[in-house]
């Protein structure tokens, strides 16, 4: 059988989405708006985007070591065809890829329960790297929901990227992790790049550090002109990632999100099964 629209994940980074005027909103689900508080003065220094670099990559090998799964209410928004699209809150479920002597011992799985808006309200994705033929299973929300069936799609074929910046093979932390890093060290490479990190920062309620990074010449190669990573100090993990276009003139006050994803009540290692990523499981509705 088959549906006609679905949804399909980022992240990036990543993923990972420049000025803190435009943030997501708590977990009550309205639209989203982080206060943040500080606690002492920002710190800025030559070294700061260097010093970014090593608290990814040590977090990245937290994920590969330490993190087995987590929870969360993913809140997710993205600039897609020059639009950019309203947030989408998801409830999701993760277990990252887990690689022992190159073999994967543990594949990426991914459960998406849409929350937030109405139009998309009752979505559910679910993606196993390695099974169903790399295909993800979703069935629609909404009114559509009721009459369209569950299908298999391709993560990257066009009815699943439709409206998306990113497959779903892209979501999560770890892959979140590996696009900062990537990003990072290709900013070090051009000499007007700047950054700051902003320490004892509470943002949702997590004592975080806050990495931005600014890039104000605009080039082929580079994906934003301001990004800012919140990284949880508890967990060691990033919390939420905002990337900001270039402004179009002098006098552009407010700069405009290119993509932005945070994860709201983050809870790791909580025993995910593999029930929990079956579309048979009956607490889902494929």
């Amino acid at each position: 059988m088959q549906r006609r629209t679905f949804l399909s994940l980022l992240g990036s980074a990543a993923a990972i989405t420049t000025t803190s005027r435009a943030s997501a909103k708590p977990p009550a689900m309205h639209e989203p708006v982080h206060r943040v508080v500080s606690v002492r003065t920002p710190k800025v220094e030559k070294s700061a985007l260097e010093h970014g670099i090593e608290l990814a990559r040590k977090s990245l090998k937290t994920c590969q070591t330490q993190l087995t799964d987590y929870t969360a209410v993913l809140v997710k928004r993205e600039r897609v065809g020059g639009t950019l699209g309203p947030h989408e809150y998801m409830s999701a479920k993760v277990r990252p890829r887990k690689i022992s002597n190159g073999q994967v011992t543990q594949p990426l799985s991914v459960y998406l329960g849409f929350l937030k808006p109405s139009t998309v309200k009752g979505r559910e994705v679910i993606y196993v790297e390695g099974q169903n033929n790399g295909k993800l299973v979703a069935h629609e929300g909404g009114i559509k929901g009721r009459f369209l069936p569950t299908v298999n799609l391709s993560p990257t074929g066009p009815l699943a990227m439709r409206g998306q910046r990113y497959p779903l093979t892209e979501i999560g932390l770890q892959n979140l992790l590996v696009k900062l890093i990537e990003r990072g060290e290709q900013a070090k490479q051009f000499p007007d790049v700047s950054a700051t990190i902003e320490e004892n920062k509470v943002v949702a309620d997590r004592r975080c550090s806050i990495l931005t990074v600014t890039q104000p010449t605009k080039r082929p190669e580079l994906d934003f002109y301001q990004a800012k990573v919140f990284m949880d100090d508890e967990l060691g993990l990033p919390f939420r990632y905002v990337a900001y276009d270039w402004p179009r003139h002098d006098s552009q006050e407010k700069l405009e999100v290119i993509e932005e994803y945070t994860y709201l009540n983050l809870k790791v290692n909580v025993g995910l099964a593999d029930a929990d990523f079956d579309a048979d499981n009956a607490n889902y509705n494929f």
